[in-house]
């Protein structure tokens, strides 16, 4: 902070507000409140010692939209103050009457008034002739600003207050520029006007003050180019033309009349021999392979008159100096001033990043200017460095920078420069364009490079094999140049035994190393610069057992608020440790996930938080997404736990969390079998629903033997149960029942009367769609008494209506209809879209049975839309394809076609089985009844055509059922030809 180190008491009170509003008592800052407090106290502040009126106040702060309490919060903002900022010499800093509140300045230190004092002493020096005084009281003056002022405050006082002290700046910056000119240092005083027309463009007092001293300089087409780039800027943006002292200043350089600008012209000198351009590009970043796209877009033509800057980021070792070098290679004869090249040292074990003043110097003296005499001052050194540049077109790439404000005062002004930056980090501060980020490259670039770098025939120089190597390099240049080298050191290894050496991940990083290069250097240095919450992210990010994660993954594994996780995942992504493959989702490059887990390995304690942390979110996402309820979890982690709004979020959410058979795998791998056991449960509902039969049981297939480590015994009825449910639900209902006896069995043993109650359930309705409806009524009717007991909703309603398809198949229609419909309004009574879709389903289905279309249509198109809230996929396709049929028969032919193609694309794979059939009969059958028999004959043809399952949809006609429906079709098309 500028000048505030003043005489008094250590307890003096100062405020500033040439910058944001502050103030401080003694050493210490003071907390002014909310920025409406601050902005009624910068009222007060900048009309000291006057009164002002509580209305003044109200509309200097609100202006024309005053709060609905009107003039009443006035003394409380001056209450608040006045308690923050405490006394002055035993009185209060702020006074008030009836007439207002005023401001009480003395023995306080405020920069604005600091500024009036300044100012006037600048004006004084000049009026006295004193130059050398005035730019010194103009500098001190200047110097005290810090940034805008008042920034942020709201309110038209605090606004024009701005507009007032940014103008006052602008004119010291005047009139201090001038008193330079006319001592002669024009070197100095163009850097500064430089920077300030640039800030300016339309300012014609800056632009007469620049061409003035450029042409003192005796650069005087360079004064000339200023008028120029002025004239189109005002032509341009603003439609006019520039004033008629803007004018006088161009006709006075044009004839070099020197009393007319009034400058003192610097002598000529003789010219000296010009030394050749530099050329300071590396010999040794090794040959670009892979990069096309991006060399193209850094090489392409820009528009004259601009600097250009460009900038490349990645990961560690992705080739960002040999891009950016290989570019300026293509660009340097555009530049005929001078390449050159510097490496900041961003990311450097054995140097120390180069500050921008020790950049600055050794680019001044490249272009021949000695810097001995000029202050190690940044502000000085990139006016220098401008004004040198000003006339020349150069070439410059800065290597691996940190910041963006290291680069900044590093370009070069003049017209048709360009400049080529990397960094590991994404330099969002720096105005760039075009701004590339690298990854690895692409398997066959990959290859490439590896066997270029590798030279020579080797017997096992087989494509799989080199492609296998690449692909454990990461497709990473570093590492592959460093595999190649340790290739062609050890002429007996194959590719396959370099190959060997990489497939274990403890050893992999070690072995990507060769004398002073090294990937797990690399990563170091840039793991080492992050804070101590990233580095903590970025080792729970390689104990993900998917590829990708998300915030709330994240949030999981670091116990912290999903906005936090996000902030430190979005710098990670910034530091390129982090990959960003969509929205919201976040991965690490391969080796880098190596690199990670390698670190996470030290802190065993972190890695178990993590991981439980992680494995509890899967689990009770799974749940809340579940339409089974929370009273068939009663043990592990509770649906609630879940950071979701409702259970369509948790069904995004699964639906884009990787595939499960991973996560189970991880968390059996590491010993977490309670957790692989409650994951497994708590999803295989939602992989039904979406019809994911395959992956559902080989994920259960992997949880089983986990059996033996739970401390979960329900786990052993359980997940039997999920394996005969997901068998059961895709049809293969012999398969199915073998595990629900078994379910049945072993629950009866460990004494689980929920589990038993669901096995017993499930027994029920695979006897149902067997036809021993005997066995299936006493089962289900037991099952329903038993879970009723439990308070076990989805089981009641599932066994009830099952009871009601045997009811249906016997021809008691009504009661049918009555239990469903009973259950129907609990399902939305409590909340499950999914229980009520499934029984408005099973109502519509009777109700086209009974050719009541008009109702059944009201009731399927409610199941549809029960049905899409779950993201069942039969439960949809089924709930579609009758409600085609019934606005067939109230003869809506295009709707009832549309809305059966609509379920066709809704089917998958593994699903078709149980759907496809019927849907492409009831499509058969809506293009016979409009007459196109074509369209028709070939969705029989096609419903023959599906691959044989042994069940269907409840309420369907069951697989040879379908078929036989599919035949008689074909026939009837036969006879409508006829």
């Amino acid at each position: 902070m500028s000048d505030l180190r003043v005489a008094g008491s250590a307890q003096r009170l100062r405020i500033t507000v040439l910058g944001p509003l502050r103030a401080w008592r003694g050493d210490e800052p003071l907390d002014l409140g909310p920025v409406r407090q601050q902005a009624f106290l910068a009222g007060l502040v900048l009309r000291p010692d006057v009164t002002v009126s509580q209305q003044e106040l109200l509309d200097g702060v609100w202006g024309a939209e005053p709060p609905g309490t009107g003039l009443k919060v006035v003394p409380g903002y001056i209450y608040r103050l006045r308690k923050c900022l405490g006394t002055g010499d035993g009185r209060p800093v702020i006074g008030g009457d009836r007439s207002g509140y005023r401001f009480l300045s003395r023995g306080i230190w405020v920069d604005a008034a600091k500024l009036e004092e300044f100012s006037r002493e600048a004006r004084e020096a000049r009026r006295a002739g004193d130059l050398p005084a005035s730019v010194e009281a103009c500098s001190r003056a200047l110097a005290l600003f810090e940034g805008e002022p008042l920034a942020g405050l709201p309110g038209p006082f605090a606004e024009g207050e701005r507009r007032r002290l940014s103008e006052r700046r602008i004119a010291l910056s005047q009139q201090k520029l001038e008193c330079q000119l006319q001592l002669d240092r024009h070197v100095e005083a163009v850097g500064e006007l430089s920077a300030l027309t640039a800030a300016h463009p339309h300012n014609e007092t800056l632009a007469g003050l620049l061409m003035r001293g450029l042409y003192a300089s005796g650069r005087r087409a360079d004064a000339l180019a200023v008028f120029t780039e002025l004239r189109r800027r005002l032509v341009e943006d603003l439609g006019v033309e520039p004033g008629d002292e803007s004018r006088r200043l161009q006709e006075a350089v044009l004839r070099g009349d020197d009393n007319a600008l009034g400058v003192t012209p610097r002598p000529s000198k003789p010219a000296a021999p010009q030394p050749a351009p530099r050329d300071e590009l590396p010999a040794d970043v090794g040959e670009l392979v892979g990069r096309d796209g991006e060399l193209a877009q850094l090489t392409a033509p820009v528009g004259p008159g601009a600097v250009s800057v460009a900038a490349v980021d990645g990961v560690a070792g992705s080739g960002k100096t040999a891009l950016a070098v290989t570019a300026a290679r293509v660009l340097r004869e555009q530049c005929p001033d001078g390449c050159l090249f510097v490496d900041l040292h961003g990311h450097s074990e054995s140097r120390e990043a180069l500050t921008p003043q020790r950049a600055l110097r050794r680019l001044l003296r490249a272009v021949g200017v000695d810097d001995s005499n000029i202050p190690d001052d940044l502000d000085e050194l990139s006016a220098y460095w401008r004004s040198a540049t000003a006339s020349l077109r150069l070439l410059l790439v800065l290597d691996d920078a940190t910041r963006a404000d290291q680069v900044r005062p590093l370009l070069p002004a003049g017209a048709g420069s360009r400049v080529l930056v990397t960094s590991r980090r994404r330099l969002a501060g720096l105005d760039a364009e075009p701004r590339i980020s690298l990854g690895p490259l692409d398997l066959d670039a990959a290859e490439g490079l590896l066997t270029r770098v590798v030279g020579g025939s080797r017997p096992d120089g087989a494509h799989a094999e080199v492609r296998q190597l690449a692909q454990l390099c990461g497709r990473l240049p570093l590492a592959l140049r460093i595999a190649g080298a340790r290739l062609q050191s050890r002429p007996m290894w194959t590719f396959a035994d370099f190959a060997a050496r990489l497939s274990d991940d403890a050893d992999r990083i070690g072995e990507l190393a060769v004398e002073d290069r090294s990937v797990e250097a690399a990563f170091r240095l840039s793991y080492r610069q992050l804070p101590v919450a990233e580095q903590r992210a970025f080792r729970a990010l390689g104990l993900s057992p998917t590829s990708d994660v998300d915030v709330l993954a994240a949030a999981a594994m670091l116990a912290c608020p999903a906005r936090e996780a996000e902030r430190t995942l979005e710098r990670l992504v910034d530091a390129n440790l982090v990959q960003q493959p969509a929205t919201g989702r976040y991965r690490l490059h391969d080796l880098v996930a190596v690199y990670a887990r390698r670190l996470a390995a030290e802190r065993p304690a972190e890695v178990a938080a993590a991981r439980t942390g992680l494995f509890r979110l899967y689990a009770a996402a799974g749940r809340r997404a579940s339409d089974w309820g929370a009273s068939s979890y009663p043990t592990g982690p509770a649906p609630d736990e879940a950071p979701f709004g409702g259970l369509e979020e948790a069904v995004a959410w699964l639906d884009a969390a990787g595939d499960f058979t991973d996560v189970v795998s991880y968390a059996a791998a590491t010993g977490h079998d309670d957790d692989a056991c409650w994951i497994a449960e708590s999803v295989v509902d939602h992989l039904v629903r979406r019809g994911r039969f395959h992956e559902c049981r080989a994920m259960l297939e992997i949880a089983l033997p986990c059996l033996g480590g739970t401390s979960d015994q329900r786990m052993i009825p359980a997940l039997r149960f999920c394996m005969g449910f997901a068998y059961g639900m895709q049809g293969h209902f012999e398969r199915g029942r073998s595990w629900l006896e078994d379910a049945l069995h072993s629950s009866r043993q460990v004494g689980d009367r929920r589990e038993e109650a669901r096995a017993l359930g499930g027994m029920g309705v695979v006897w149902a769609v067997s036809g021993e409806h005997a066995r299936a009524q006493e089962a289900l009717t037991e099952a329903m008494a038993m879970a009723g007991e439990a308070e076990n909703n989805w089981l009641v309603e599932r066994a009830s209506s099952s009871l009601g398809y045997l009811e249906h198949v016997q021809g008691r229609h009504e009661e049918a209809l009555q239990r469903f419909g009973e259950f129907r309004v609990l399902g939305e009574k409590i909340g499950s879209p999914g229980m009520a879709g499934r029984t408005l389903c099973f109502t519509g289905s009777i109700q086209l049975s009974l050719g009541k279309f008009a109702d059944a249509a009201v009731s399927l198109r409610e199941a549809v839309a029960m049905a899409e809230q779950t993201a069942d996929i039969v439960l949809i396709a089924a709930s579609l394809t009758r409600l085609g049929t019934a606005e067939q028969e109230l003869g809506n032919i295009d709707t009832a076609i549309g809305l059966h193609r609509r379920a066709l694309t809704v089917v998958n794979e593994e699903t078709a089985a149980l759907v496809e059939p019927e849907i492409r009969n009831r499509l058969g059958a809506t293009y016979l009844a409009a007459g196109r028999a074509d369209e028709a004959r070939e969705q029989f043809e096609s419903a023959l055509g599906v691959p044989r399952g042994r069940g269907a949809f409840p309420h369907g006609g069951g697989a040879d059922a379908e078929r036989a429906r599919a035949l008689e079709g074909l026939e009837l098309v036969r006879r409508q030809r006829l």
